[in-house]
């Protein structure tokens, strides 16, 4: 019966990341710097709410698109960028941004389709992209500094470009891309029959300037999809709660894949994000300004063991080349792991143009930090 299971399924494989993390996860004493998700307690008032929901029975089906209250906040959040969307019928609650990618994919692409995304990249996206049928299309980033700019994009648009997603800031690189460098993608799509796929998750994750979000640009607002949550700003990763933005007439298409496939996301999850987008707002400064210092200290102290490194403005990545040491990516952490016992994620998980770096992740506690650090140190001298 194996043959008769669904072909593009069977293509897929499970991510890299995982797949190296179920091998970290038999070496019990490593130091792991691979962790996705912020290392920081979901907020106390935040976990309050989610309790008060459970105690006042908030433990049925909400609206599909979610509680119009916590849409309400969203769209109002939305505003200190510069852009707004109507809450009855523009907004979808998700359970987590990773089903908000697929809705918004599954809505916008059809087959044969092509999507742009730059190289290296986040592993979520490819794989929705060959079940819809369509083709990833990768533009190398690594000789420019991760920058997906709008000249590298225009290479690589054909008739059957449907969509360009845009990851900033960006995992695994950490880079974000500033005000005038988006406006140039927006131009370059404004009369064009191409959606955007603006993936903002870190957007409260940011060090050097602030986000923006390409939505803003009123050229390309109508043909512009947001995706953003509360994993990472308030540390929610295990509530699983994630939006979409977008103009009606593509929401109205969302909202039948999201109700079919999820009915509503949790509704306890969804008091809870009520409570950290209204009350929580300065939850993620804490964040930001401790992940910022470890920014800092793990790029200088890369620099000062011998990487080669473009130093990111948000997220809580950085992703050295490794070139230099003659190892592949898979290979350099794997012996990391085995011989020092640190934990990094190889490169090529975040698609082939991410082999010859690794990804660190600097969501740990500076004393991790500093002690994985001094071994990666003593692990590049004896290479």
């Amino acid at each position: 019966m194996e043959e008769l299971l669904n072909k593009r399924i069977k293509e897929i494989q499970i991510s890299g990341i995982r797949r190296f993390y179920n091998i970290v996860s038999q070496y019990k004493d490593a130091i792991n710097l691979t962790i996705g998700q912020p290392d920081f307690e979901t907020p106390s008032h935040v976990k309050d709410a989610a309790k008060i929901a459970l105690d006042n029975n908030k433990t049925v089906y909400t609206h599909n698109a979610g509680i119009i209250e916590l849409r309400r906040a969203v769209s109002s959040y939305y505003k200190k960028y510069g852009v707004e969307y109507n809450p009855e019928d523009e907004i979808i609650i998700t359970s987590g941004g990773s089903e908000a990618i697929y809705i918004a994919l599954n809505a916008i692409l059809e087959e044969n389709s092509e999507v742009i995304l730059p190289g290296p990249i986040y592993p979520g996206y490819e794989p929705v992209i060959s079940l819809c049928g369509a083709k990833p299309v990768f533009v190398d980033t690594t000789t420019h500094d991760f920058k997906f700019k709008a000249e590298l994009i225009e290479k690589h648009l054909t008739e059957r470009t449907r969509c360009i997603i845009i990851p900033s800031p960006s995992n695994p690189t950490g880079i974000m891309l500033n005000e005038d460098e988006l406006r140039k993608i927006a131009e370059l799509v404004k009369d064009k029959d191409i959606f955007i796929l603006s993936d903002e998750i870190y957007s409260e994750l940011t060090y050097d300037f602030e986000h923006v979000s390409i939505a803003s640009f009123k050229e390309i607002f109508d043909k512009t999809i947001v995706v953003n949550g509360l994993s990472k700003s308030h540390s929610m990763t295990g509530f699983r709660i994630g939006y979409t933005l977008a103009p009606k007439y593509i929401s109205k298409e969302m909202i039948k894949l999201h109700q079919y496939i999820n009915s509503c996301a949790s509704s306890i999850s969804q008091y809870a994000a009520l409570e950290a987008i209204t009350n929580g707002l300065k939850d993620p400064t804490i964040m930001r300004e401790e992940y910022k210092r470890r920014r800092d200290f793990v790029y200088d102290r890369l620099l000062n063991i011998g990487f080669d490194i473009v130093k990111p403005n948000g997220a809580f990545y950085l992703f050295p080349s490794i070139k230099k040491f003659g190892l592949s990516s898979l290979e350099f952490a794997t012996k990391l792991l085995e011989d020092k016992k640190v934990a990094v994620v190889p490169g090529d998980a975040f698609s082939q143009l991410g082999e010859g770096f690794i990804r660190i992740s600097f969501a740990s506690s500076m004393e991790n930090l500093k002690e994985g650090l001094d071994r990666i140190e003593d692990f590049i001298s004896r290479l």
